[in-house]
């Protein structure tokens, strides 16, 4: 479905290069749950391969336009019901490509209504040198609903020798429980002041040099029962790579930062399949997409 309107009356920004939207719906009716709204314009668009057996209804989000350039303006709005059980995904990791200076945005807002689950497991998001990029994800949960929600970022084409050394990145989180914002969590990297992003990234302070990291969010009523399971699971996976768990407020945050991106993705991707089947009780697999 194509339009150049969104339903808030909002028209498409003539200087960005894409103005995408993707509105998604789930809905639970006698425990089986199915898409009840889907709203998509190019370049977002919403796949629903047939999930495996003991698997939630899953949702795969393309960009079809390849990447994401100076100007971009993308948002996704997902919501699942009352009762209902999601997975939404990425088909590959997002590509931040170099810009001449326009900003890139991208927003995400994820709602569990009562009694539902939903997991938002992106593929993994590499920024380019000199990229310029605006993220904000906002996680909603009502009482009673839990939401699994994650990213691996990867600052330069590591693999090509290249580092996220200039321009701009600044990534967002926002968690709200029961309508009360309980986390904002902010990453702000710039060039700004023309010395480059170099001495943050190298700070031990920083990423000590490390060029890739994951963020893993458990938004639920009994999140802190489960810390020790988290950190059982970090202890239990080997490499080099770094973690740890925090828990306040109804939430539980795991986090890892290493040299090899696909390491800190491997750790990333098992931790989350132990999890979920763990404290979840679903099945201890990733979407069968995560792996190609």
């Amino acid at each position: 479905m194509e339009s150049t309107v969104t339903r808030s009356g909002h028209k498409p920004s003539i200087a960005s290069r894409t103005d995408g939207r993707l509105d998604l719906l789930f809905v639970a009716d006698r425990e089986v749950t199915a898409v009840a709204d889907l709203y998509q314009r190019t370049p977002l668009r919403a796949l629903f391969p047939r999930p495996e057996p003991g698997d939630p209804l899953t949702a795969v989000l393309v960009n079809s336009s390849g990447g994401v350039i100076g100007g971009d303006r993308l948002e996704v709005n997902v919501r699942a019901g009352e009762e209902a059980s999601a997975l939404v995904t990425g088909q590959a990791a997002e590509k931040v490509y170099r810009s001449a200076g326009p900003e890139a945005r991208a927003e995400t807002t994820l709602t569990a209504e009562p009694g539902s689950v939903i997991e938002f497991l992106p593929q993994g998001t590499i920024v380019f040198d000199g990229s310029r990029f605006q993220r904000i994800t906002t996680i909603e949960v009502s009482p009673g609903a839990r939401a699994l929600a994650g990213e691996v970022l990867t600052l330069g084409r590591v693999e090509c020798g290249e580092r996220f050394t200039n321009g701009l990145l600044h990534d967002e989180w926002r968690v709200r429980v029961g309508g009360r914002l309980v986390w904002v969590d902010s990453l702000h990297l710039s060039d700004a002041d023309g010395r480059g992003v170099s001495s943050t990234l190298d700070s031990p302070a920083g990423f000590a040099g490390s060029p890739a990291y994951a963020t893993f969010v458990y938004a639920a009523d009994a999140a802190a029962d489960h810390v020790e399971l988290a950190r059982d699971i970090q202890a239990a996976i080997p490499g080099g790579v770094r973690c740890g768990v925090t828990s306040f407020d109804g939430l539980l945050i795991a986090r890892w930062l290493g040299a090899n991106p696909s390491e800190v993705r491997g750790a990333f991707g098992e931790f989350w399949a132990r999890f979920r089947a763990q404290a979840c009780g679903l099945v201890e697999r990733l979407p069968a997409i995560w792996n190609i």
